[in-house]
């Protein structure tokens, strides 16, 4: 899966307010193919065991709440570089920092409300891919 893959949810911020579609489009516009999708409702445990890594930072908390707080779309996407250039489709954490263009920019509320998620490394990618997909559910 390396290189060539990387992983994003739309948050629940943006599944609320009918972003989907849009943000989907813009993935496909950048030139990324979707190899693996599906709507999700994460649980608290099923939260806090994604945010792991972020367990005793100031902003785990309330990043758990948020993520459970609705219904979530989880991607597997393809691309060459594609961690690198996702990150740059999505644009930076805080929307009004990020370019106009980006996901961020066009759908992202505030840091936390911020529409999308992009795997920030291959290895990451790989293990957030593997929390929400079985094999049999990717094309990768």
């Amino acid at each position: 899966m390396n290189g060539k893959y990387t992983f994003s949810i739309i948050k629940p911020n943006a599944v609320r307010t009918g972003k989907t579609g849009p943000i989907l489009s813009m993935i496909n516009e950048g030139g990324f193919e979707i190899a693996a999708i599906k709507m999700v409702q994460m649980t608290i445990q099923q939260a806090e065991a994604f945010y792991e890594v972020h367990r005793g930072k100031p902003f785990y908390e309330g990043l758990v709440e948020f993520i459970i707080s609705g219904p979530v779309v989880v991607l597997i996407l393809k691309h060459d570089n594609a961690v690198d250039e996702f990150r740059k489709l999505i644009g930076p954490t805080d929307p009004e920092k990020a370019e106009q263009g980006t996901i961020r920019r066009n759908f992202g509320v505030s840091v936390k409300m911020n529409a999308i998620h992009g795997s920030d490394n291959d290895e990451n990618a790989v293990r957030e891919s593997n929390f929400f997909f079985s094999d049999i559910e990717r094309f990768c």
